[in-house]
C-alpha cells in the first residue's frame, strides 16, 4: 500500500513538471545526473509500461463484410428473397440475392483497397534515443525509456517522451506539429509559471516534436499515453463518428421509400380482394411483385460504385480516401477550418523581404528551393536598383551564408535542409542572389565560431575574404544587434549608425508578422584568429534586416478564392501568435480585422463561441481543445465543416468534424489516422479540386436516383394498377427484376461517369437538412413514372387486341419500358443543363457503351429460345421495334422542354432579386 501511495504522490508530481526545478524533479522520480539504475527502471517499467500510444487495430474483414449489408434497402430484398423461395419462384430468389451480393463484395473490396492505401504511407517505424543509465550512456528502443531517465537531445532528432530539460545549449525545438508555431522554439533549463501556454513552456520538451539546433538534455517526466500527445490521442479516441450527410439522408430516403412501398402493397392487396375477390396467393404474389418493382436494389450498388469512382478520380488528383461515404461530404462543407502551419503555408521559414541602409525589398519564392527574386517593395517608377544598392544585397547575402551552419542538398527535383529552418531561410536568400555555398565558403573559409546563445542572442563566425582581408560576420536578434552597431554599411561604405530608421523598419517587418534578423559585419586585424564575445562590443557595421516567415502556399490564395465562389467560408485556425496569424490571413484574402486567441475562446459560454465563429476567421494561439470548441460551435449552428491539419494537435478535431483532411506528406500518424481523407501532395489547392468532386459524386448519385426512381414507379404502378382494376398483369414480376438488374448495371451505372456540370463551383451549398428528393425531382418522379406507366399499358393492350399473343405483348410491354428507360437516361446525363451543349456530348462514351450493353442483352433476353422460356417471351418484328422507337423517344424531348421551361424561370428570379 505504502508503495502504491508512493507512485500516486509521484504520478501527482509530475502533472506540471514546466513549473518545477530539475532538482525538484530528480528528487521526485528518484533519479539524478548519473540517471536511473537498471534495477530501478525495470521497476518503473512494470508500472508505467511501455512508452508507446495505444494503436487502433484494423477491421476485421468479416466486419467490414457484414456492414455491407447493414441498409434498409438491402434487408427488405433478403425479405423479399426470403418470401420467393418460401412460394417457389426460385429465378426471383436468385436475381434478387445476385444483387445483394453483387453490392456487398463492391463495398467491401473499395473499403479495404483504401484501408490498405493508408497503411502504406503511414510511418510506423520504431525509433531510438540515447539514454544514460548507470551513468552509461546508452542507445534504446524508445519504448523502453521510463519517467526518470535522461536522454540526450541532438539536431534531427525526434524528441522520445515528455521531459524537463536539465541541459540546453542553444536548444531550438521545432514544436509546429503539436502546437502549430512555426519558428523553433527556443529552449531553456528555467521554469515556467503553471499557467504558461503550451508553447511557452520553455523549459520542455515534448514528445513528438522535432530537435532542430543546439543539444541538450532531458529528464523524462512522461511516457506513452501521459504524454501531451497520449492525452490528444485520447481525446481523439472519445470523439465518436457521425454519420456523412449523404448517409443521413439515404437512411432517410430508405425509411420513407420502405414505408411508402409497404403501404402502398398492402393497401393494393386489400383493395383487390376487397374489391375483386382475387385469391390471397394470388394478390402475395402481386405484392411480392409490387415491392420487388418499387425497390431500387440497384441503387446502393450504384451510390457505392458512384462513390468508389469518385475514390478513383480523387486519388489521381492527389487526395487519398480513407472511408467511402466520405467522398461526397466536400460536396456539402459550407465551412473548412484549416490549420496554417504545412497546409495554407509551405511549412519552410522563408526570407520575404529584406531592409538595407537605404531601401526595402520584397522576396519571392517560397520553402528551401533556392528560386526568386529580389526587387524593389516600392520602386516608385524605377525598374531595378543601382549597383550600389545591389552591393548592399549582396554584402547581406554573403554573410548570410557564412555565418550559417545549415545545408541545402536536392534529391528527386526536391529540396532538403539540414539544420534549423531559421538559418535554412537566410541561406536560400543567398543562394536566390546567385551565390554557391561551397564556392563562397571555399573563398571565405571560416577560422573560428562564436555559436548562438540564448543569453546573447547573436551568433558570429571569423573568416578570411578573397581580397586577403579578414572580417567577422555576425547574425542575430535586431533589437540586441542594434544596440552593438554604432555604423551602418551605406552605398559609399560604412557610414554613422541612424539607430531610429533601423527601429522603425524593424517594427516594420515584425508587424507583418516576421521574425526579424539583423546582419552585421566587422573588418578586424589579420593577427586575429579567434573570436569571442568581447570582439562584439566595438566596431560592428549593421548591413540589413531579414524579415522571416512562413509564407502562404500561392496556390492555397487562389483556392481560397475559390473556395469563396463557391460559398464556402475558410477559416484559419493556428497556434501561432496573433500577429503573425493576421498577416498571413491577409495575404491569404482571410479577414484579418478580428483575431480571436484560444484564451479568449476558454473564457466564454457555447453561445458566445457559436456567436463569435460566425464573426471571425482567424483563431490563434488555439489548443486541441479550442479546436474541438470551434468545430462544434460551427455544428451547433448547423454547418458541413471540413477541419485540415497535419500535427497531432489537429487529429481531435480532424475526427469531430464531418470531414477531416490530414496532409499525407508531413502530415503525422494521428492526424492520418483521425481523418477522412489524406492528400498526398500536402496542398491546399487540392482541397478545391475535391470540393468539386465530391459535388459530382453527389450530383451523379441524384441524377441516378433521378433515373432509377421514375422507372420503378411506372413499374410498380402497372402491378398496382392492373390488381385494382382487375387487369392483365402486362409485365411479369421476373420480367421486372430483370429489367432493373439490367438497368441498375448498365444505365443507371453510367451515370457515375458523368463529368462536372458547368456551375459545379459557381453555386452554393446544398442546404444542410435538404433531402435526396427535392420537390423538382419528385415532380420529375411522377411525370415520367406516369408516362413511362402509361406507355406499357398502351402498347401491351394494343397487342394484346391485335394478335391475342400475351407472351408476344409482353415482350412487347417489356422491352417498350426498356427503350423508354434508354432515352430517358440521354435526358438524365444533366440536372438542369441542357444536353445538345457540346460538353456534354464530348462526355458520352459511357452512356454509348451501357445503351449498347442494354440492346445487346435485350437482343439476347427477347430471342434466346432459353429466356424465352424462363420469362415467357415470344420473338419480336422489325415493325415492332419501330412502333417503341416512335412511342418512346418523346421522354427524351419532354424533360428537356422541362429543363429549359426550370431555366427560364430561375433566370428571370435571379433577375429580378
Amino acid at each position: 500500500m505504502a508503495n502504491a501511495s508512493t507512485q500516486d504522490q509521484t504520478e501527482a508530481a509530475l502533472t506540471q513538471p514546466h513549473q518545477q526545478s530539475p532538482e525538484a524533479l530528480f528528487a521526485t522520480l528518484n533519479s539524478s545526473a548519473r540517471g536511473l539504475s537498471s534495477e530501478q527502471a525495470r521497476e518503473q517499467q512494470q508500472h508505467w509500461g511501455d512508452n508507446q500510444l495505444p494503436v487502433t487495430p484494423p477491421t476485421p474483414n468479416w466486419r467490414r463484410l457484414l456492414r455491407q449489408f447493414h441498409n434498409l434497402f438491402i434487408y427488405v430484398l433478403l425479405v423479399s428473397a426470403g418470401i420467393s423461395l418460401t412460394i417457389g419462384h426460385w429465378v426471383d430468389a436468385g436475381v434478387i440475392a445476385a444483387v445483394v451480393l453483387i453490392n456487398a463484395v463492391i463495398g467491401f473490396l473499395q473499403e479495404g483497397k483504401a484501408e490498405k492505401a493508408l497503411r502504406a504511407i503511414m510511418d510506423l517505424s520504431r525509433s531510438h534515443c540515447l539514454v544514460v543509465r548507470d551513468g552509461a550512456t546508452l542507445t534504446l528502443d524508445s519504448r523502453e525509456l521510463v519517467p526518470g531517465d535522461i536522454v540526450l537531445l541532438q539536431p534531427g532528432d525526434r524528441v522520445p517522451a515528455d521531459m524537463r530539460l536539465i541541459e540546453s545549449k542553444n536548444l531550438r525545438c521545432d514544436e509546429a506539429m503539436l502546437t502549430g508555431e512555426s519558428q523553433a522554439a527556443e529552449k531553456t533549463t528555467a521554469a515556467v509559471a503553471a499557467d504558461t501556454p503550451l508553447a511557452e513552456r520553455s523549459g520542455m520538451a515534448y514528445m513528438g516534436t522535432l530537435i532542430s539546433y543546439g543539444n541538450g538534455r532531458g529528464l523524462v517526466t512522461q511516457t506513452g499515453r501521459r504524454t501531451e500527445i497520449g492525452a490528444i490521442n485520447q481525446m481523439v479516441q472519445n470523439v465518436t463518428l457521425t454519420e456523412t450527410p449523404l448517409q443521413q439522408q439515404l437512411r432517410r430516403f430508405a425509411g420513407q421509400l420502405t414505408g411508402v412501398i409497404l403501404l402502398v402493397t398492402g393497401l393494393t392487396a386489400a383493395l383487390g380482394f376487397w374489391l375483386h375477390g382475387q385469391p390471397l396467393a394470388e394478390l402475395f404474389q402481386g405484392a411480392i411483385g409490387i415491392a420487388v418493382a418499387a425497390i431500387p436494389e440497384g441503387l446502393p450498388a450504384v451510390v457505392t460504385i458512384t462513390l468508389a469512382l469518385g475514390v478513383e478520380r480523387m486519388a489521381r488528383k492527389r487526395a487519398l480516401v480513407r472511408r467511402l461515404p466520405a467522398v461526397e461530404v466536400l460536396g456539402s462543407v459550407d465551412v473548412i477550418c484549416s490549420d496554417k502551419t504545412g497546409t495554407l503555408t509551405a511549412n519552410a521559414m522563408t526570407a520575404r523581404a529584406v531592409a538595407t541602409s537605404r531601401r526595402r525589398y520584397d522576396v519571392s519564392g517560397e520553402g528551401y528551393v533556392p528560386e526568386g527574386q529580389i526587387e524593389l517593395s516600392d520602386p516608385g517608377g524605377e525598374k531595378a536598383h543601382t549597383e550600389d544598392e545591389a552591393q548592399l544585397l549582396a554584402t547581406a547575402g554573403r554573410i548570410a551564408l557564412l555565418c550559417n551552419d545549415a545545408n541545402l542538398t536536392q534529391e528527386d527535383d526536391t529540396w532538403h535542409l539540414h539544420g534549423d529552418p531559421t538559418e535554412g531561410a537566410l541561406l536560400v536568400f543567398a543562394l536566390k542572389q546567385g551565390l554557391e555555398t561551397e564556392r563562397c565558403r571555399n573563398d571565405c573559409p571560416r577560422l573560428d565560431t562564436l555559436p548562438f546563445e540564448t543569453e546573447k542572442r547573436y551568433m558570429a563566425s571569423l573568416h578570411d575574404n578573397p581580397e586577403g582581408e579578414r572580417e567577422m560576420a555576425i547574425k542575430g536578434a535586431p533589437d540586441r544587434l542594434i544596440e552593438l552597431c554604432d555604423q551602418q554599411l551605406g552605398p559609399e561604405g560604412p557610414e554613422p549608425l541612424d539607430r531610429d530608421y533601423w527601429q522603425s523598419e524593424m517594427e516594420h517587418l515584425a508587424q507583418r508578422g516576421m521574425r526579424v534578423m539583423a546582419l552585421a559585419r566587422k573588418p578586424v586585424a589579420d593577427e586575429q584568429s579567434a573570436v569571442n564575445h568581447d570582439h562584439m562590443e566595438a566596431g560592428l557595421i549593421m548591413v540589413a534586416l531579414v524579415g522571416i516567415s512562413d509564407p502562404p502556399r500561392p496556390e492555397a490564395i487562389d483556392a481560397i478564392a475559390q473556395c469563396h465562389r463557391a460559398g464556402i467560408r475558410v477559416l484559419m485556425i493556428t497556434g501561432d501568435n496573433p500577429v503573425t496569424a493576421a498577416a498571413i490571413g491577409r495575404e491569404l484574402g482571410l479577414k484579418a480585422e478580428r483575431v480571436v486567441t484560444g484564451a479568449e475562446l476558454d473564457q466564454l459560454d457555447q453561445p458566445a463561441r457559436e456567436a463569435i465563429v460566425e464573426a471571425a476567421d482567424i483563431f490563434a494561439r488555439t489548443s486541441p481543445a479550442n479546436k474541438l470548441q470551434l468545430v462544434e460551435a460551427l455544428q451547433k449552428q448547423r454547418h458541413t465543416v471540413a477541419m485540415t491539419g497535419d500535427g497531432v494537435n489537429d487529429a481531435p478535431a480532424l475526427r469531430t468534424a464531418n470531414i477531416g483532411i490530414a496532409m499525407g506528406q508531413k502530415g503525422t500518424d494521428a492526424a492520418k489516422e483521425a481523418s477522412d481523407f489524406v492528400l498526398t501532395d500536402d496542398n491546399f489547392a487540392t482541397i478545391a479540386r475535391a470540393v468539386a468532386e465530391g459535388r459530382t459524386v453527389y450530383d451523379n448519385i441524384v441524377k441516378a436516383i433521378a433515373f432509377i426512381l421514375p422507372t420503378n414507379l411506372a413499374q410498380a404502378s402497372v402491378i398496382v394498377l392492373a390488381i385494382l382494376f382487375g387487369w392483365m398483369l402486362p409485365i411479369t414480376p421476373v420480367q421486372i427484376l430483370w429489367v432493373n438488374m439490367v438497368t441498375a448495371v448498365t444505365l443507371a451505372l453510367a451515370l457515375a461517369f458523368e463529368q462536372s456540370e458547368a456551375n459545379i463551383m459557381q453555386r452554393p451549398p446544398r442546404p444542410r437538412g435538404q433531402g435526396l428528393i427535392t420537390g423538382a425531382l419528385l415532380y420529375r418522379v411522377l411525370t415520367v413514372g406516369g408516362l413511362g406507366a402509361i406507355t406499357v399499358f398502351v402498347l401491351f393492350n394494343r397487342e394484346l387486341g391485335r394478335s391475342d399473343n400475351l407472351a408476344l405483348a409482353r415482350t412487347l410491354a417489356v422491352n417498350a419500358l426498356v427503350m423508354f428507360e434508354i432515352f430517358y437516361l440521354l435526358s438524365a446525363r444533366t440536372l438542369s443543363d441542357s444536353i445538345w451543349h457540346t460538353r456534354y456530348w464530348l462526355g458520352v462514351r459511357p452512356t454509348l457503351w451501357a445503351i449498347g450493353l442494354v440492346l445487346l442483352l435485350q437482343l439476347a433476353f427477347t430471342y434466346w429460345p432459353a429466356s424465352q422460356t424462363l420469362f415467357g417471351l415470344a420473338p419480336l418484328s422489325a415493325s415492332h421495334w419501330l412502333l417503341m422507337l416512335l412511342v418512346t423517344s418523346p421522354i427524351l424531348f419532354l424533360v428537356e422542354l422541362e429543363k429549359l421551361l426550370i431555366r427560364h424561370f430561375a433566370s428571370r428570379r435571379h433577375a429580378s432579386v
